[in-house]
């Protein structure tokens, strides 16, 4: 039989052991508060933090600002929340740091929202507030935030900017109250209260990047913005470009991505792509067609009208054939190509969309639609395979633009966008792509294309020739596809440098210049 402890040491264990802890914590970031409080040296006046509230691999835009900071000689921290990989340029700069933003304890999903809501919130803006102002020991010159999301961002941002002397830029891509108000209606007392936190925390900030020009505009005009402000439209990045054959001969689709019934000429083996044919490779002219929507599945973009156009497409692709069958029984395919639809991107109806598609395609013949989630280094490729890109987007402020059709215009693919207030800053009907309005449109621009772009015509040589820095010249084009003289287009490299690397010049030497 053992002796039990004395009760007083029992007792004892634990509060010393607390105790001790709490000694440790006070006394370590006390030093770390001595540490960013002191005089920042030079290696801290080339240095940027940017703040990332999500996945860093599915932010394109700041992946690329990331980039772009890094090639100027900035010591660039990018925080935000593990997942998908960023691009593959951004991993290989020595100057870039990736923070990983800890998830919340898996357990607290065991209890209603009501309860961890809170804990879940003071856990975010915890680990937030660690990253910037304890893990990064220089004070970053510059602190880069993304909005949305605004709450809790902009707070964060702005008090940090004020205990660290750093200069808080906003990207804004567009405004969280409005995506809030597509739940809730714009009267309602959540949006109103989101709306005040987004102005208030956001109108004092050193610089303001704007996505569109629409929302520099509204923004200046309506919240007063003070500070530096600037007009940053989406350009496609470098790893974007039209897929050689070759690189399309090596794409490898699931088997349950392509279309049953292929006509008698597309019958393939395992060792015949869909795509394309063997030695050397090249495209072949009876593949089907390949069209790439890329969405976040949110309620700003109505999945259903590509739905409703795949529909009408087949039953176009039907009778088609069913007329050619009446004129000549000599087995020729259709007119039309066959359709391979593909969709990208995550988000919360996803589900319920594809389980409408895959109802519905049970009785299709001519186009098939599949959901893949494809790595930062494969979207570029599929979009450079792509005979037409489908865009959805229609903007929950109607100020911003989709980024999707700037890749697009980067891999040389033909765009199809859904109207909204100011997409014609980007699309261009008629010119540089095609703009419907209704699902009986974007199946009529599904048709044309598809049928007259097999080959491919010189509007979308030049295309990639625009995307490259290149002009397009007037004798390749054919009736109406010029693009307008006032239409400016460049990569993102070019266009970053030119807007916002002044305004980092302009900060270092400014004060030093009469």
């Amino acid at each position: 039989m053992h002796d039990r402890p004395p009760p007083a040491d029992e007792d004892y264990v634990a509060p010393a052991a607390g105790l001790a802890i709490l000694l440790l914590i006070i006394t370590y970031l006390a030093w770390k508060t001595v540490a960013f409080l002191r005089p920042r040296n030079q290696h801290s006046l080339r240095s940027v933090a940017i703040l990332v509230l999500g996945d860093i691999g599915r932010s394109p835009r700041m992946m690329y600002h990331a980039q772009s900071f890094a090639e100027c000689d900035f010591v660039t921290d990018v925080i935000g929340y593990n997942g998908s990989k960023v691009i593959p340029s951004l991993e290989r700069l020595p100057k870039v740091q990736l923070h990983h933003l800890a998830e919340p304890p898996s357990w607290l999903r065991h209890f209603p929202f009501i309860i961890t809501a809170p804990f879940k919130i003071f856990h975010q803006i915890l680990t937030i507030l660690v990253v910037l102002i304890v893990d990064i020991e220089e004070a970053p010159e510059f602190l880069l935030v993304q909005n949305p999301p605004s709450i809790p961002t902009l707070a964060l941002a702005w008090l940090v900017g004020r205990i660290r002397g750093s200069k808080v830029i906003i990207d804004w891509h567009n405004l969280g109250c409005s995506i809030l108000a597509l739940k809730l209606g714009e009267n309602h007392v959540y949006v109103r209260i989101s709306k005040w936190f987004e102005r208030y925390f956001g109108r004092t900030a050193y610089a303001h990047l704007f996505v569109t020009q629409a929302m520099r505009d509204y923004l200046v005009r309506e919240w007063e913005l003070q500070g530096h402000k600037i007009v940053l439209h989406d350009m496609p990045h470098g790893q974007f470009h039209r897929a050689t054959p070759q690189e399309i001969h090596d794409v490898r689709l699931p088997s349950r991505s392509l279309p049953p019934r292929l006509p008698p000429q597309v019958l393939h083996t395992v060792a015949q792509p869909t795509f394309t044919e063997i030695a050397p490779p090249h495209l072949r002219r009876d593949r089907p067609a390949l069209v790439v929507s890329s969405t976040s599945w949110t309620a700003d973009e109505d999945f259903g009208v590509l739905i409703e156009a795949l529909g009408a497409y087949e039953g176009m692709a039907r009778a088609a054939s069913e007329g050619m069958t009446r004129k000549a029984s000599d087995g020729k395919a259709s007119p039309l190509p066959k359709i391979l639809c593909i969709v990208t991107g995550k988000g919360p109806l996803k589900t319920e969309y594809m389980r409408r598609v895959g109802k519905l395609q049970a009785n299709w013949q001519w186009v098939r639609c599949v959901s893949l989630w494809l790595e930062a280094e494969d979207y570029p490729l599929l979009l450079g395979a792509a005979d037409l890109g489908v865009s959805l987007h229609t903007s929950s402020s109607a100020l911003d633009l989709p980024m999707k059709v700037v890749d697009m215009f980067g891999a040389g693919t033909p765009v199809c966008a859904l109207d909204f207030a100011c997409i014609s800053e980007l699309v261009k009907h008629g010119k540089n792509g095609l703009v419907f309005k209704t699902s009986e449109e974007l199946a009529e621009q599904m048709k044309v294309c598809s049928h007259v772009r097999f080959p491919r015509p010189a509007y979308q040589a030049g295309l990639v020739g625009r995307a490259q820095g290149a002009s397009m010249s007037r004798a390749e084009s054919t009736i109406d596809e010029q693009v307008e003289d006032e239409w400016e287009w460049s990569s993102w490299d070019v266009n970053w440098a030119k807007k916002v690397r002044p305004l980092l010049l302009w900060d270092a030497l400014g004060p030093k210049v009469k």
